[in-house]
Parts: C-alpha cells; sequence; structure tokens
C-alpha cells in the first residue's frame, strides 16, 4: 500500500473519530435535553395508542350503531330525519358531533352533505362535503361532484367546473369521472366556452366510450360543432 493511500486512510480515521468525539460531547452537553424530548416523544405515543383503543374503537361501536337509522331514512329520500333523526334515533348532524375522530363521522359529514343538497341548502352542503375525506375513488368523488353541484347552483360556474373536473380527475374511474366531464361541458357550454366544453365531450368519447354517458355523447360533440359553425 503507498505512503499517498495510507495518508488517506489515516485522514478518514481521523475524520470519524472527531465526529464521535463532536457527538459525544453534545451528548453530554444536552442529556438531559435528549432524555427529555424522547419522554416526551414515548408520551405522545402512549396517550395516542390509549385514545385510540379506550376512545376511539369504543365510540366507533356506537357510532356505526347510531348511524344504521339515519342511513335507512337516506335511502328513503327523508332528509331530514336523515340529517336530524327521529327523536330515538340520531341523525348525521349528531353524529359528526358526537362521535369525532370516529369513521363512521367522518362518513356522516358525506351523507350530512348530501343531505343538505337535495334540500336546496348549499352553503351547509359544502361545508360537510368539504370536510369529508375517503379514499374510495366513488365516494371521494361524489363529494367533489357534489361540491360542484352546489356552487352550480349557487349560480358560481367557474367553481362548479373546477370541482366537476376535481371529481372526475381525483382517481378517475369509470363510474363517476364521465358524469362529471359531461356536467362540466353541459355548464361551460351554457356559459358559452364552447371549445373547452367540446374538449371535455371528446375526452369522454375518447376515454369513457363504453359509460353511460360514452354511448350518447355523440349528440351533445354533434351540437358544439354545429354552433360553433354558426348554423
Amino acid at each position: 500500500m503507498s505512503k499517498k493511500t495510507n495518508d488517506k486512510a489515516e485522514v478518514r480515521v481521523e475524520g470519524v473519530e472527531h465526529a464521535l468525539t463532536r457527538a459525544e460531547q453534545f451528548i453530554e452537553i444536552y442529556q438531559k435535553q435528549i432524555v427529555w424530548v424522547i419522554a416526551v416523544v414515548l408520551g405522545i405515543v402512549v396517550l395516542y395508542m390509549a385514545f385510540q383503543r379506550f376512545y376511539v374503537d369504543k365510540k366507533s361501536e356506537e357510532a356505526a350503531a347510531q348511524m344504521f337509522p339515519a342511513e335507512q331514512y337516506f335511502e328513503k329520500d327523508d332528509w331530514e330525519k336523515a340529517l336530524d333523526g327521529d327523536g330515538n334515533n340520531l341523525g348525521f348532524v349528531d353524529i359528526v358531533s358526537d362521535y369525532k375522530f370516529t369513521p363512521s363521522a367522518n362518513l356522516a359529514k358525506y351523507y350530512a352533505g348530501l343531505c343538505f343538497l337535495r334540500m336546496g341548502e348549499y352553503d351547509e352542503a359544502i361545508g360537510y362535503l368539504s370536510k369529508f375525506k375517503s379514499k374510495d375513488r366513488i365516494l371521494s368523488s361524489i363529494a367533489l361532484g357534489g361540491i360542484g353541484d352546489a356552487h352550480a347552483q349557487l349560480g358560481e360556474p367557474g367553481k362548479a367546473v373546477s370541482f366537476y373536473k376535481k371529481a372526475a380527475e381525483h382517481r378517475a374511474n369509470d363510474f363517476t369521472s364521465p358524469l362529471y366531464l359531461l356536467r362540466a361541458g353541459i355548464l361551460l357550454e351554457k356559459e358559452g366556452n364552447l371549445k373547452e366544453a367540446g374538449e371535455l365531450y371528446e375526452r369522454i368519447k375518447t376515454d369513457y366510450a363504453t359509460s353511460t354517458e360514452g354511448r350518447t355523447i355523440d349528440k351533445y360533440i354533434a351540437r358544439i360543432r354545429v354552433r360553433q359553425s354558426g348554423n
């Protein structure tokens, strides 16, 4: 081994030793603080696990049981009882407030938002649907689309189109994506934006040809072409 190589090796060793020495000094100086930070982190973990086990899990079971009657009213289009309960069972609004941090409370936000949407209370619908979080591609897309519907009803076409597009592109699928692309296109066409409306219609024809919307999209495309030609 050459002297140059030995020198480099010695430099590396000295560097490591120096780093270790500095680390030891740091630990010695800040030992109490380090122990305190570790204790705090462990305490947070223990508290979270206890909260999850003794509160969230228990409340989740109760909330799931409370949800069933409200869901039945929702299926029957009885929006008021679904929202506010029937005197014996809680509605979605109470489930959201009484069972915070549970999966049922989160799902109740979705249902409550749709109930308010059906009842024409659009600001309330937006509020609840905006707070709903889900990894389910269909429910999450419908929630975004519902916000779009509410903005459309409030006379806010720009916001409506924006949310329709989000709903279509969010975890794209053959069920909700063409539906919300079509709603966005119809609203854009109504607002006179024929170019963008036509692009969305063409996208449905290309990407979702076998969907319900895809099977009827030709008439929308033809209408756009007629309007663009001025005939």
